[in-house]
């Protein structure tokens, strides 16, 4: 790779792979509608198979971040969870996979929009957590934890809006980004 971040040309056409490609870029196309159309409160986040894949990184980042103090450790869960897409799409990039970077960051967004009900949920504390119990049954949940600490605990929902609307906003943004690199992967294939 230049220096200037050029991506290098990918070997000839690969009409099955731009097919999947193209397949993924709908199906990620379809969730990004579906979240934009549902409320925070709804949770139809958390209540999506996606939800599922970001917890692992969620409960995984608890774990990495466990050895500094205890607010970093309820932090660390929110910040992997947005943390390993960014590193995908530092990966896609560094090999010149234009669209690669176009579905980390897609993933990226997405996090955001998963994290959105959680905080939107610090005062309430009414969603159910990985026990099965809501917060206000337990001693709380991370972003109670967090936004209590900080003395933002008035502000869940506004910042909840916040992540939700960055994360459909960067969500909208990788789709461009990835249906551009299509048309010229496409141009490409026509053309070799």
């Amino acid at each position: 790779m230049t220096a200037d971040h050029e991506f290098p040309e990918l070997p000839g056409p690969n009409w099955p792979a731009l097919a999947g490609r193209g397949l993924l870029w709908l199906i990620l196309a379809w969730f990004t509608v579906r979240f934009a159309t549902h409320s925070i409160a709804s949770n139809f986040a958390g209540r999506s198979f996606l939800h599922l894949v970001d917890l692992v990184f969620h409960e995984a980042g608890h774990v990495l971040f466990g050895f500094f103090p205890r607010f970093f450790v309820v932090l660390g869960g929110s910040a992997t969870q947005v943390l390993v897409p960014l590193a995908c799409l530092v990966a896609f990039w560094r090999r010149g996979d234009r669209f690669g970077v176009g579905v980390a960051a897609w993933w990226a967004g997405q996090n955001l929009v998963d994290l959105a009900p959680y905080i939107n949920d610090a005062r309430a504390l009414k969603l159910v957590l990985l026990g099965g119990r809501t917060g206000a049954q337990v001693e709380g949940h991370d972003w109670e934890y967090l936004l209590q600490t900080l003395n933002l605990l008035r502000w869940d929902q506004a910042l909840a809006r916040l992540a939700h609307l960055s994360g459909l906003l960067v969500m909208t943004g990788a789709l461009v980004w990835a249906a551009l690199e299509l048309k010229r992967q496409y141009r490409d294939a026509q053309a070799g």
